[in-house]
């Protein structure tokens, strides 16, 4: 609706990740070069953690992105609580393998030799796992167990996990060395800053075709940046809702005060209370910062 109004080429602030829309903060932009440092080294694992909404998924969308000229074979798999053995499958799978009515053995034959496959023509193979943290430790250790194929003293697979802030925690846990031992980086995403909220805002509207209309109040982001904690999921959801407020009401410039009327419908619909509250106050926003998302 309101991309129309404001003759925007695409939605700028969509929730699923686009890596059209992937952003350089200091942090991705960190996390970023790990990850590519590690296609490079090809082995080991690299693990990136990181809240809930803080871009895990669309920093990985970016390198598969950039990886496309490069031979490299991704697989990509989503944890939802998988046991060992379904994680064995769903790795099958994701790199094109049979896995149904398969057994251990062969699920472990057919990816090493489809590993093997891959070195010989001078492909490397990349195993991308995401919300590693709902995985059990049985599961952990059949990742561990993979980095075990090797060939022409070379290892076949390469891991990249990406987990939520309790993934570090399993990963300090006893039983967890032999893995830690082939972690060749690890990097936490935290939150945008203050300064890089607004280059946030800006480069996702620059990057839907933004022509300067609407026109952003300068005042608009520090308030934002306290609402949502600098998340950038928050930061969509809160955006998204502040450009359809414009549209609906005809404003060719957002301001702290539309803003205020978008954050007290947020907080109301979230149950917080049903009285406005105006962002420059700094408890209720606090808190609402946390459920937001």
């Amino acid at each position: 609706m309101y991309a129309s109004y404001y003759n925007l080429k695409a939605k700028p602030f969509q929730l699923s990740p686009d890596p059209r829309f992937f952003f350089s903060s200091r942090g991705h932009k960190r996390a970023l070069a790990y990850l590519r440092y590690g296609v490079k080294q090809g082995e080991g694992f690299i693990i990136i953690t990181g809240d809930v909404g803080t871009g895990k998924t669309t920093l990985v969308g970016a390198l598969t992105r950039a990886l496309q000229r490069e031979n490299v074979v991704v697989g990509q798999v989503v944890t939802t609580q998988l046991q060992a053995d379904e994680l064995l499958r769903m790795v099958a799978a994701a790199f094109g393998l049979a896995y149904q009515r398969v057994g251990k053995a062969t699920l472990l034959k057919s990816l090493e030799v489809f590993f093997r496959a891959c070195a010989d023509e001078g492909k490397r193979a990349l195993l991308i796992v995401d919300e590693a943290q709902g995985l059990p430790p049985r599961a952990i250790e059949e990742l561990r167990m993979l980095s075990n194929f090797h060939h022409g003293g070379r290892m076949l697979l390469q891991s990249f996990l990406l987990g939520q802030r309790e993934f570090r925690t399993t990963m300090r846990s006893e039983g967890f060395e032999q893995l830690r031992q082939r972690v060749i980086a690890a990097y936490h995403l935290k939150p945008l800053g203050v300064d890089e909220c607004r280059s946030y805002i800006e480069h996702r509207l620059k990057t839907a075709g933004w022509d300067g209309n609407p026109k952003l109040s300068a005042d608009l982001f520090e308030p934002i940046h306290q609402f949502t904690g600098g998340v950038p999921r928050r930061i969509n959801t809160l955006f998204d809702r502040l450009l359809l407020f414009g549209s609906l009401e005809q404003l060719n410039v957002l301001d702290v005060k539309a803003l205020e009327t978008v954050a007290s419908d947020i907080i109301e619909e979230q149950g917080l209370g049903p009285e406005p509250v105006a962002v420059s106050y700094s408890p209720p926003i606090n808190e609402v910062a946390r459920v937001a998302v």
